[in-house]
């Protein structure tokens, strides 16, 4: 498993030592674009509803997390367990940039830079990757059996939703049939998953993708459409969502706004997000019924290998007529 090499590029480009002027013209030239991603994706009036319940706690499989970033609260933040603890000891690790990074889109506070999808909702982190200094030129990784370890363990500390912005590396037949056993116990239980669909810009999936419980995700620009290294497929197209994944602004380790340019593992929270939002808004709903409403809802008929822009909102609205029929 590791981290894009997208998200990799970029941060060995980023320079964290750029004057504090030039930082405040970059950090309004990225909040622009906030708003356009976020009505993208008709997310924003569900986000004027609910900033989430305590009652939907997301489980976050990634790198650990800045917990002392004055955009974060800390106390709605909980450890589960993991190759390290919680809290980032080096803030120029690819690992910590990314697990803050992921957690700002989804739990930042909602007057910072980040999307702050779903800050009500608490966030269970599971640190798989290894902190690494940036330069070094390695990507954090894990193997299958540790992931497939990682969403039971998520699953049974009472995640509702993982969220997996992640990708396979080193895959084995034994560790692939663990990892789809770990998949149908958190479908089992009631869990919604939802994965990067990956950024190798190939046609066809992996043991994440194609598993029947998994969402996966796919990056697109902010006109909606797909960004072209995002991986596609028929597993993809037929139970996926497309989401935002182009100058997406969130928070970084050291403190300051940080923007990246394009991925998958960036536009799956925004999925995840969106169904923590609409869970917590309808608490008695099952995970099946969620699920549909944001999969299948306003686009049922699937044939490409392209999916769906995610519509928030017409989920939202799905989901409030089915009861109403009731």
């Amino acid at each position: 498993m590791e981290v894009s090499a997208t998200f990799l590029a970029w941060l060995r480009r980023h320079n964290e030592t750029i004057s504090d002027t030039a930082d405040r013209r970059m950090h309004n030239r990225l909040r622009r674009p906030k708003m356009n991603y976020l009505d993208q994706i008709k997310l924003t009036a569900l986000m004027n509803l609910t900033a989430g319940s305590s009652e939907i706690p997301i489980g976050l499989i990634d790198g650990p997390i800045a917990t002392d970033h004055s955009d974060l609260a800390a106390e709605n933040i909980h450890e589960i367990s993991g190759k390290s603890g919680m809290a980032c000891t080096r803030s120029d690790s690819i690992a910590c940039t990314h697990g803050t990074f992921i957690a700002g889109i989804l739990c930042a506070k909602r007057n910072s830079a980040a999307p702050a999808i779903c800050p009500d909702c608490p966030l269970l982190l599971y640190p798989i990757f290894a902190e690494t200094k940036s330069a070094n030129g390695e990507m954090p990784s894990a193997t299958p059996d540790e992931l497939a370890a990682a969403v039971v363990e998520t699953v049974n500390a009472g995640a509702r939703v993982l969220n997996l912005s992640v990708g396979l590396a080193n895959p084995s037949s034994k560790g692939e049939r663990r990892l789809e056993q770990a998949f149908d116990y958190a479908a089992k239980r009631g869990v919604i998953t939802v994965a990067a669909a990956g950024n190798q810009g190939t046609l066809g999936s992996t043991a994440i993708t194609r598993h029947s419980c998994v969402i996966p995700v796919v990056a697109c620009d902010l006109r909606g459409r797909p960004m072209n290294e995002s991986n596609m497929g028929s597993s993809i197209g037929r139970r996926g969502l497309s989401a935002p994944g182009e100058a997406i602004t969130s928070l970084g380790a050291v403190g300051k706004p940080l923007t990246l340019g394009g991925g998958t593992s960036v536009a799956t929270p925004f999925v995840t997000g969106a169904i923590a939002l609409l869970w917590s808004a309808f608490p008695m709903a099952t995970a099946g019924q969620v699920k549909f409403a944001v999969t299948q809802a306003f686009a049922p008929r699937r044939t490409m290998v392209v999916p769906p822009l995610l519509n928030a909102w017409a989920a939202y609205q799905f989901i409030v007529t089915s009861q109403v029929r009731r």
